[in-house]
């Protein structure tokens, strides 16, 4: 098997899952660009796009799942750090979900916490974990990740921040507070929607926050934060 395949970090049934979602999001993409196509100046221009209330309703039968390569990253990262507990902000079908999951019984055992605003997407989640063989190891809360992650248990070892731009920065802070030191936080998107994120990255990156963050070149651009105080 090819060295590149980023899928022997999985076990079988986990791998046969995943390969089967990242290819429903390679056939949905040309789609979801289709939809995009109103934000594009400002992708282009590196500028906020507008308002986006709709998203959630509009992006209903999306994936918007990491890349493969993108998300054996999150893998390994949750292996280095030795994560027990995981939060993701921005569940969808449970791509990244699987992967850290993965991560996490690798480890020896401990909970992903997974947040999806939309009902159905989250049950389409869940039964993509099962399926993975990888339910005892996840839980996914549905609705308003700044509400549901509330009363969210110390430590917290990586998050994977992946939901809405517009509200990225607010998860962090709610979270912020649970990461423990030398906790990892890898941020989706932040190269492609350098508008929408450009608060974010400046505030990961003030020293006064508690983290060192740089840039990794998956997707155009992800933010990797490591808390440091």
């Amino acid at each position: 098997m090819s060295k590149r395949d980023p899928f022997v970090l999985l076990d079988g049934r986990a791998a046969g899952v995943v390969r089967r979602l990242h290819s429903g999001n390679d056939r949905q993409l040309p789609r979801m660009l289709g939809r995009l196509a109103r934000d594009l100046p400002a992708l282009v221009l590196g500028r906020p796009r507008r308002a986006d209330a709709d998203a959630p309703e509009r992006f209903e039968d999306a994936y918007l799942a990491l890349g493969r390569e993108q998300a054996a990253f999150c893998y390994a990262q949750a292996r280095a750090v030795r994560a027990r507990r995981v939060v993701e902000f921005g569940t969808s079908f449970g791509v990244s979900t699987i992967w850290l999951a993965a991560a996490v019984r690798d480890n020896g055992g401990g909970t992903v916490i997974g947040t999806e605003m939309v009902a159905a997407k989250a049950e389409r989640a869940r039964a993509n974990v099962r399926a993975a063989g990888l339910a005892d190891q996840v839980e996914i809360r549905t609705g308003d990740a700044l509400e549901t992650l509330r009363d969210l248990e110390e430590p917290v070892d990586l998050m994977l921040n992946d939901g809405f731009p517009d509200a990225a920065l607010d998860v962090l802070r709610l979270i912020a507070p649970r990461l423990r030191t030398g906790a990892v936080v890898i941020t989706d998107n932040v190269g492609v929607m350098r508008g929408d994120y450009a608060e974010y990255v400046s505030w990961v990156r003030d020293p006064a926050n508690g983290f060192v963050s740089v840039q990794v070149p998956y997707k155009g651009g992800t933010e990797v934060s490591i808390r440091v105080g």
